[in-house]
């Protein structure tokens, strides 16, 4: 299945959450309506299956995963002992574009995994260019000289962020202190019922 290229409003109406990373007052207000002529009538109750099937596809939406990789992340979590929500949401968390995008070098999960595959990020001074690649306690990330220099990631720099507990920044880089718990981060999907999807 490719990756999903049409507007972004759409997809955060059909989820009923907002995946753009930015506040809208217009997405704010329509949220609850899918989209569509009809949306505002089109609300009806969920089986059981539907309702994990869109909590799965609220999980990828947000954070931009094909259904493959989806699946092996869950999968991988499944076969370990413990808390397999709170593994999944640090597995999530770990991809490098999102971390990317969690230290501010970008505006949008969108951007960040751009910069990632377009080769200006480095992880421990080494170019890495897979945006699902997993960082690992206390590795440094770090944006390329070239785009140190780059005007637009200049500003993003300079913008105000409310960095997460398990991250430190310092300028164009950043630490993973420790990977995250489930307390961390919030998120709009429920990780128990994807789990119990793949489960079937």
């Amino acid at each position: 299945m490719a990756r999903y290229t049409g507007p972004k409003h759409r997809l955060a109406r059909r989820f009923g959450v907002n995946i753009l990373d930015k506040t809208s007052t217009t997405l704010a207000r329509r949220l609850n309506i899918p989209p569509g002529m009809h949306g505002a009538k089109r609300k009806r109750q969920l089986s059981e299956f539907g309702q994990q099937l869109k909590e799965k596809q609220k999980a990828k939406a947000v954070y931009g995963i094909l259904e493959k990789q989806f699946k092996r992340l869950v999968d991988s979590v499944r076969k370990k002992r413990g808390d397999t929500g709170e593994m999944l949401i640090s597995l999530l968390e770990t991809r490098l574009d999102s971390l990317v995008y969690r230290f501010g070098f970008a505006k949008t999960r969108f951007q960040a995994r751009q910069l990632v595959s377009h080769g200006h990020i480095r992880v421990n001074d080494k170019k890495v260019n897979i945006p699902s690649y997993q960082v690992l306690e206390n590795d440094i990330i770090s944006l390329s000289s070239k785009m140190q220099k780059n005007p637009v990631v200049v500003a993003q720099l300079k913008e105000q962020i409310n960095l997460l507990a398990f991250l430190k920044r310092m300028g164009a880089s950043g630490k993973l202190e420790r990977i995250p718990k489930r307390e961390d981060v919030e998120v709009p999907f429920n990780t128990q019922v994807i789990i119990e999807y793949y489960s079937r």
